[in-house]
């Protein structure tokens, strides 16, 4: 059965197949003809939080700091900011947002208040980096930033004149901006009213939410030169009543973007797993569980096309991204966590995932950028090392801003132990503006590579450049001892041949192959 890659996990529930030991090669159809919609570059965006190692130590370390450093930046992240070319940021939080009151971190460093993260394992916050020292590391590594508002513990007005503080050309809130150093305004475009507000954010309902919604969004001002894109905080997982009466209370109209959150994570209550030691049936149901956002993301969409046929509205899924149990002897509460070929498989399937709904996902933001959850990069005194999902995101980088481009194939579809369906094979494709045609492919089994045929009647059929991100091991990772243990490489194992782009692909590996 033809199925494609939007309807593919809608189907999963009908039969699941079983491979057998001699699979034939599967053939996979992209139809460019069918190519409409963009995948925003925003999906690729980033989450940091004031939570453990993330910005203390993952970004920020202070001038004085014998850690190469610029204006208090870590060099090494500065560099894998820039390598990865990071769309946006999203800042301070995650529940720590709504405990967070903008004025403890302006003015001189010294003479900031130093209070207890109460979110995250009760250790001091210092608020060395605070409104300048964000938006000026996004400045300087050319990132848009995403603002998270205090709705849970803050008022009306220092919600607003945190705005004003932030992109005000002139005025008492310039002045007071201008006196800590900064003259010109910043353009902060993206900003959220809330965060999680089902929750750590204020534990609210969702009507009482809309109105509070309404009431702030009212004080929160354009500004010459800075127009605000208002995200409201959405829905967790599976509570699509939030959607619901989220769109039916504030509209499309008053909102330009609504957040979800998803994660990866096997059990909420208890131990969630470890993130380097694990079997073969924990790895299938981690797969079972990231495939699930899909049909998480169709429903919700759902309501909202009710409400807002003409998709004004963005759907943001800026938390996203595996949860497993902390690194024993780490600081309980600072959720630092390893990260294996496991992660960089769940990052590829997620990105395929999102880039099928291109026509409402405008934004996604892993979580979190450094040495928390399903980081890009993990750090030790004056060492940096790249995870597999930082790789990932880096094969992915020619899918950015190109056209999304439906595909069609025999997938095969298994359940894993809980019962969830999912695929053995994950793919993405797109068309850059310069015409080339990039594809991404995940071999989400084990212990079998698949064989792959792509026709390319009325496409590209030069291999550009073809990388790999594979490994011996599910469970390989990079250590400050062996940073290179799970890296891409060169990918040998496509040609292009009879009219088709041939492909062999190992086990658990994902692969971009660019055609021009």
């Amino acid at each position: 059965m033809k199925l494609t890659a939007k309807a593919l996990l809608a189907t999963m529930l009908l039969t699941p197949t079983v491979i057998s030991a001699a699979t034939p090669a599967t053939t996979l159809i992209l139809h460019p003809e069918q190519a409409t919609d963009t995948i925003s570059r925003m999906i690729y965006g980033q989450f940091a939080e004031h939570l453990g190692g993330c910005v203390y130590g993952g970004i920020w370390v202070g001038e004085d700091s014998p850690i190469p450093n610029t204006r208090g930046y870590r060099n090494d992240a500065i560099k894998a900011m820039k390598d990865l070319g990071v769309p946006v940021l999203r800042w301070p939080g995650g529940c720590f947002a709504d405990d967070y009151h903008w004025r403890d971190g302006i003015g001189p460093r010294n003479k900031r208040p130093t209070l207890i993260n109460n979110n995250w394992g009760g250790t001091k916050e210092d608020n060395s980096f605070g409104t300048h020292e964000f938006l000026d590391f996004c400045e300087l590594v050319g990132t848009e930033p995403y603002v998270s508002g205090n709705m849970g513990s803050g008022t009306v007005g220092e919600m607003a004149q945190w705005v004003e503080y932030m992109t005000a050309p002139a005025g008492p809130m310039a002045d007071e901006r201008a006196a800590n150093g900064r003259l010109e305004p910043w353009r902060v475009k993206y900003f959220g009213i809330g965060n999680e507000s089902w929750g750590c954010g204020g534990n609210m309902r969702p009507e009482y939410y809309s109105d509070n919604y309404r009431r702030y969004s009212t004080y929160l001002r354009n500004q010459p030169g800075n127009t605000l894109y208002r995200i409201a905080s959405g829905a967790s997982d599976y509570d699509y009543n939030w959607t619901e009466v989220l769109m039916d209370r504030i509209g499309a109209g008053r909102m330009d973007g609504l957040s979800l959150h998803y994660y990866t994570v096997t059990g909420w209550s208890g131990p969630k797993g470890s993130a380097t030691d694990f079997d073969s049936d924990v790895y299938y149901r981690t797969i079972g569980k990231a495939v699930e956002i899909d049909t998480v993301i169709c429903k919700h969409i759902a309501i909202m096309d009710r409400f807002d046929p003409k998709k004004k509205a963005g759907l943001l899924v800026d938390e996203w991204g595996t949860w497993f149990d902390e690194e024993p002897g780490t600081i309980p509460g600072h959720l630092f966590q390893q990260n294996t070929m496991r992660d960089a498989i769940v990052a590829a399937i997620t990105l395929d995932i999102f880039h099928t709904h291109a026509d409402r996902i405008r934004m996604a933001n892993i979580a979190q950028l450094a040495n928390v959850l399903q980081a890009m990069w993990l750090t030790e005194g004056d060492k940096l090392i790249l995870t597999p999902t930082y790789h990932v995101f880096k094969m992915y980088a020619p899918h950015k801003d190109a056209l999304h481009i439906p595909i069609s194939y025999n997938a095969e579809i298994l359940t894993d132990s809980n019962g969830r369906p999912y695929p053995t094979l994950s793919a993405t494709a797109s068309k850059a503006k310069d015409g080339s045609v990039s594809i991404s492919l995940t071999n989400t089994l084990l212990d079998k590579a698949q064989e792959i045929e792509i026709p390319l009647a009325g496409l590209p059929s030069h291999i550009r450049q073809a990388d790999i991100l594979t490994a011996a091991d599910i469970k390989a990772h990079n250590t400050f001892e062996n940073p290179t243990a799970v890296t891409t490489a060169d990918f040998k194992g496509a040609k292009t041949a009879g009219g088709k782009l041939k492909v062999s692909l190992p086990a658990m590996s994902v692969v971009t192959i660019t055609l021009d």
